[in-house]
């Protein structure tokens, strides 16, 4: 099969940086390839593949100081497809709604993954003027403020199966916070949850400037105790060792996120997880199995004693059976090949019967 796989291009592909949707692409592409796909990946000109790039810019636009207008190398790349679109028997675009208008009026069959919220009232009338735009969602969770959109399947994120693996000669001790100190990731709820335990907590998260004054009012003076640890931001070669170490991974969210990608690494690892009950972390957690999912900060204290009774291994076992980038990959073929002939309709129905 020909397919184009389309991402951002504010960050490489993968990513040098921050970037999850940059480094689902790049999962998905390489397995892709790896299946014997004829794989073409647009994007920015530092990416690295082993498909066929075509490189759209230079470099990342985040990376890039010279760019003021990022709309203005999204537009190039979106004619640029366009023109070569009688190439492929499927374009894969990553870029939210922004195909919709241009590639609805042409031959070639296309699909549209949305990665990120959905729930804002601006949402509504651009899906209501493409209902038969189709998309795919990355959790049934992320799908409910827009009934109306023209859903072809729903396919979890999959991380490559030997990208973390759990080291064996890691004695748990501490509990984790991985990600972001962000409002919506809810930091100082972890905080709290490690305190009232007594349990370390070792932190390892990014500050992005736009949520430097919520850690320097809000987080920072938390910090200012023996039993927490803050790390910085680690790469995924530090994370195995990172999340064997711990006993626990804490996402106390605050938002309806679409997809943790944090969650399914620490099941890449063997380690539980306790997270609160909004957006997918019901669809990505088994309750009593990979972890736990609880409503408030009383029951995810409670539920820290129950770690202990889960078995790493077995959690690792669900990982590879339900979370690797060949799973994910094998789903969107199966997608691909839905609306290449015409039975996306089918796609649904057999989601449905599962």
């Amino acid at each position: 099969m020909r397919i184009a796989q389309i991402a951002p291009l504010a960050e490489a592909v993968p990513p040098k940086l921050y970037g999850g949707t940059e480094r689902v692409v790049s999962w998905l592409t390489e397995e892709l390839v790896a299946l014997g796909h004829d794989v073409t990946l647009f994007a920015s000109g530092d990416s690295v593949t082993s498909a066929k790039l075509e490189p759209i810019w230079p470099t990342a636009l985040r990376l890039d100081g010279r760019v003021k207008d990022p709309h203005a190398p999204h537009n190039l790349m979106l004619e640029t497809v366009r023109q070569r679109a009688k190439e492929f028997d499927l374009l894969h675009f990553h870029l939210d709604y922004h195909p919709f208008s241009l590639f609805t009026r042409q031959s070639t069959p296309f699909v549209t993954t949305l990665h990120g919220r959905l729930d804002l009232p601006e949402h509504q009338p651009v899906f209501d003027l493409f209902p038969t735009a189709p998309v795919v969602s990355i959790s049934d969770s992320q799908r409910l403020p827009l009934p109306q959109a023209h859903w072809v399947g729903t396919i979890h994120h999959g991380l490559p199966k030997d990208l973390l693996a759990p080291q064996p000669e890691a004695k748990p001790g501490y509990l984790a916070f991985l990600g972001r100190i962000a409002p919506e990731k809810a930091p100082d709820q972890a905080i709290a949850i490690a305190r009232r335990t007594g349990m370390p907590l070792r932190m390892a998260a990014k500050i992005d400037p736009a949520d430097s004054a919520y850690y320097d009012n809000h987080i920072k003076h938390l910090m200012d105790s023996p039993s927490v640890e803050y790390v910085g931001e680690i790469d995924d070669r530090e994370k195995s060792s990172f999340l064997s170490g711990a006993i626990g991974l804490l996402v106390p969210m605050e938002w309806d996120e679409p997809f943790g990608l944090v969650m399914i690494e620490a099941m890449a690892c063997g380690t539980p997880v306790i997270a609160y009950r909004r957006g997918s972390a019901p669809e990505l957690i088994e309750d009593g199995v990979t972890g736990f999912v609880v409503n408030n900060e009383d029951e995810a204290v409670a539920a820290v004693p129950k770690l202990a009774e889960l078995h790493r291994a077995n959690i690792r076992r669900r990982f590879e059976a339900r979370f690797t980038a060949r799973r994910m990959a094998q789903q969107y073929v199966e997608v691909y090949e839905k609306l290449i002939f015409g039975e996306t309709e089918l796609v649904e129905e057999e989601r449905r019967a599962v």
